[in-house]
């Protein structure tokens, strides 16, 4: 399904976002890319909107964590009908991640999107034990990733938006810009602690 929204046509300027998301990793680095659906209050015939994968209406949102689970990037809401790697792909976040060579690790729904992404094998129970080894460590590494839906579906906002689809890309935006500003006040009152704590009594 073609992805469709405000930029549907302006794809190189969607991927220039992600790109820009991330500035200042590189080789040696990786990512956690995964995807979550927000549900919204739409009848039957929206069909464009209806998730298979979840049976419910929603938009489908994309997300870049790091490995600590602070949430580095969410994409553009596209409706609920699109593929997580068809979402991936249109905000080019392969290409991008290939161009810096950051390591990504996805879920199987992003099989097939080759470049540096990591998925796991198939068949778990009928692999062979290097196989389920790698496994096992992939899902550890990626649990944390998970952090970052839970922060943003945490807002009672997102529990089942009843807005116009437009407006939940850009309440996305907003709780991201907030979720990094609280990030970020805790790292420096952390630092501050630090200094205070290091200093004579």
């Amino acid at each position: 399904m073609a992805v469709r929204g405000r930029d549907h046509r302006r794809p190189g300027r969607l991927a220039t976002r992600t790109a820009r998301a991330l500035t200042g990793l590189g080789e040696g680095d990786f990512v956690i890319v995964d995807g979550t659906l927000i549900p919204i209050d739409r009848v039957a015939a929206d069909e464009p909107y209806y998730s298979q994968k979840h049976r419910k209406h929603g938009m489908n949102v994309q997300a870049i964590a790091l490995p600590d689970g602070r949430p580095l990037w969410f994409s553009r809401a596209t409706p609920g009908r699109t593929h997580d790697l068809t979402a991936a792909r249109a905000h080019g976040v392969p290409e991008a991640c290939f161009t810096r060579q950051i390591l990504v690790l996805a879920g199987r729904a992003y099989q097939g999107a080759d470049h540096t992404f990591r998925t796991p094998y198939y068949r778990h129970n009928e692999l062979p034990e290097h196989y389920q080894q790698f496994n096992r460590a992939h899902a550890r590494l990626r649990a944390p990733g998970e952090r970052a839906f839970v922060r943003l579906k945490s807002w009672r906002l997102l529990h089942r938006a009843r807005c116009s689809t437009g407006r939940i890309g850009r309440a996305v935006t907003a709780i991201h810009t907030l979720l990094t500003c609280s990030y970020s006040g805790r790292k420096s009152l952390s630092a501050s602690s630090g200094v205070r704590s290091a200093g004579p009594r």
